[in-house]
């Protein structure tokens, strides 16, 4: 984790080599040794807030936006927060054990992976609210549990208008972080929106095969690129940071990707976003947990209308990109406008389609 503070605690357990795997245990044991600050930090005004983070930070994204958020309702509320990383699964229930025994008041996690740890500690901690981001509901429900899931796909069918209207070469490209249902339905829709206004035009999908893998990032997106593609949607998180590097190689390569603090990375190359600021979702899920508002044994989709999904043209590229793609960029701005409002009084229906 980068700039880590005494609020933030990396739990790295790398089962390669005995010294690794020794420096790992102790890494860990350190956490769980903390249990004692965790505990006085539970009972601290407002109680303890944990986010248990099962990608690093640093991504310029969903992990940063989130410890920022957490941070900042922290210091409105009154609460002592703990941001974990924890990266190796074998260690996911050994971390929510620790905190749960610390009293945290609040427990939020990320992703399907921490379903199966949350299943089995949860109902051993029912005064602890516990909140999954990025997650399917739980059969039967849990009373303390809220998952969320996050209807990106109808942000990425609004993309797909977008990159059909700007593209010159008429072959566009999408490149996911790993194959799952979720991301399958994003690039249904990019697809989908995309030929909804110009038939004839290509999506080819290409997985990095990892969340956190620049460099095979750049080397997919040089190749499509390379193809003649001129536009791509990716769907990858920190592996995005290679899909920008190769965009910004040659002039008229075109990415659109998935957070605002992308922007500055390429002012003449990334051109918009899908935004699914988790960091705003985790501020307002933290929120009703810790109000009069949380409804446990709960799945809430959000999607767009919500502030935390929509498509969002990059001011940055309107100011640096080219004089042409900026000008056809604004001339479907009304058309993205109009299937937006189409899709949110349900005129428009947007199929999820998780089928490759």
């Amino acid at each position: 984790m980068t700039n880590k503070t005494s609020n933030e605690i990396n739990v790295l357990h790398r089962p390669v080599g005995r010294r690794s795997l020794l420096k790992a245990s102790a890494g860990l044991a350190a956490f769980t040794m903390a249990g004692g600050l965790l505990t006085a930090a539970a009972h601290a005004s407002g109680g303890l807030v944990a986010l248990v983070h099962t990608q690093a930070a640093g991504d310029a994204g969903p992990v940063d936006s989130m410890i920022a958020r957490l941070k900042q309702l922290s210091e409105e509320q009154g609460f002592q927060y703990r941001a974990v990383y924890a990266q190796d699964p074998a260690t996911y229930e050994t971390i929510f054990r620790t905190l749960g025994d610390a009293g945290a008041a609040v427990i939020v996690s990320t992703f399907n992976e921490v379903a199966e740890p949350f299943k089995a500690l949860a109902p051993s901690y029912p005064n602890t609210k516990w909140i999954q981001l990025f997650a399917d509901p739980f059969e039967p429900a849990i009373p303390n549990v809220v998952t969320v899931s996050y209807d990106y796909y109808l942000g990425c069918y609004l993309s797909g208008i977008f990159a059909a209207r700007v593209s010159k070469s008429g072959k566009l490209g999408f490149i996911g972080g790993v194959s799952i249902p979720p991301i399958n339905a994003d690039y249904n829709a990019f697809k989908a929106g995309a030929q909804s206004v110009r038939p004839d035009i290509s999506v080819a999908i290409a997985f990095a095969g990892s969340f956190q893998d620049p460099a095979k990032g750049q080397e997919i997106a040089t190749q499509m690129y390379s193809s003649g593609i001129d536009f791509i949607q990716t769907d990858a998180a920190a592996t995005d940071f290679g899909i920008i590097a190769a965009a910004n190689e040659a002039e008229g390569r075109l990415v659109s990707v998935l957070d605002p603090a992308q922007f500055p990375q390429g002012p003449k190359s990334v051109i918009s976003i899908v935004g699914l600021d988790f960091g705003t979702s985790l501020y307002n899920e933290v929120t009703k947990a810790l109000g009069s508002d949380f409804s446990g044994g709960t799945h809430e989709h959000t999607g767009l209308g919500t502030g935390v999904i929509d498509f969002i043209p990059s001011p940055l590229f309107a100011q640096q990109g080219p004089a042409d793609i900026i000008a056809k960029g604004k001339e479907v701005g009304a058309e993205i406008a109009a299937a937006r409002a189409a899709i949110l009084d349900g005129s428009l229906k947007v199929p999820f389609n998780t089928t490759l």
